[in-house]
């Protein structure tokens, strides 16, 4: 009799243990690259968005591939803000932020800025690239736990609402992006949700807020150049 409750109880603890661990690791923040450690171009123009944020919008960048080191993953951010910046003329590079296979995430217009990667979304989320062509396969785990953690770094200080509404890009614009594979896989997790558009509606009603005219209208400014452009170098 004794002897089954010492193995009970340890198995408990091991148990206790085991969550303990999972949480932590949940818990932890990944390893930040600041702009200045990528070599990131100053931006042309920053404008201010209020927090916390309402969505998360999941990418891959199809181009540049995955990339495993440091030195790959910030040549990917180079090449990638030259592209939006020199390409598609837009005021820096689009996406909040860049997950890379590297496990490190790199600083793109962070946590309270505008960015320029989801139509109708820009002014309300934070935009997350996996860096990577995941049409056909996954991110490794630990890429997706950078992903992740990330996100809980956002609502832990205050930047994304802890109820927040996850969605890939393809959910606010025709696009491939982020992937089948990846798409697939962000549907799995627990705040994705099918029809953000609702929510968008409702949310915008509540507040007797209009959509901005920029996100709707064909006119030269950043936001619609994401229209224009994506489709055809598949942001």
């Amino acid at each position: 009799m004794k002897l089954s409750l010492l193995c009970f109880g340890a198995v408990l603890v091991v148990a206790v243990c085991f969550q303990e661990r999972q949480c932590a690791v949940c818990s932890m923040g990944p390893e930040i690259v600041s702009r200045d450690d990528w070599g990131a171009r100053e931006p042309l123009l920053r404008e201010n968005m209020t927090n916390p944020v309402p969505f998360v919008v999941i990418h891959h960048s199809y181009m540049p591939d995955a990339c495993y080191t440091q030195e790959g993953c910030i040549e990917a951010m180079q090449w990638m803000q030259d592209l939006h910046m020199i390409n598609n003329s837009w005021n820096d590079i689009g996406y909040s932020f860049a997950a890379g296979g590297d496990n490190r995430v790199y600083v793109g217009r962070g946590w309270s800025s505008v960015g320029a990667h989801a139509p109708g979304y820009n002014n309300r989320s934070i935009g997350i690239c996996v860096i990577g062509d995941w049409s056909d396969r996954l991110p490794a785990e630990s890429q997706l736990q950078a992903v992740k953690q990330l996100i809980n770094m956002g609502i832990r200080n205050g930047f994304i609402q802890e109820n927040y509404k996850l969605i890939g890009h393809r959910q606010a614009r025709d696009t491939e992006c982020p992937g089948d594979a990846l798409y697939s896989e962000i549907q799995t997790w627990s705040h994705w949700i099918e029809d953000p558009t609702l929510d968008i509606k409702s949310s915008l009603a509540k507040e007797g807020l209009q959509p901005d005219p920029r996100e709707i209208q064909d006119t030269p400014e950043e936001h619609n150049a994401v229209k224009r452009q994506s489709k055809a170098i598949k942001l």
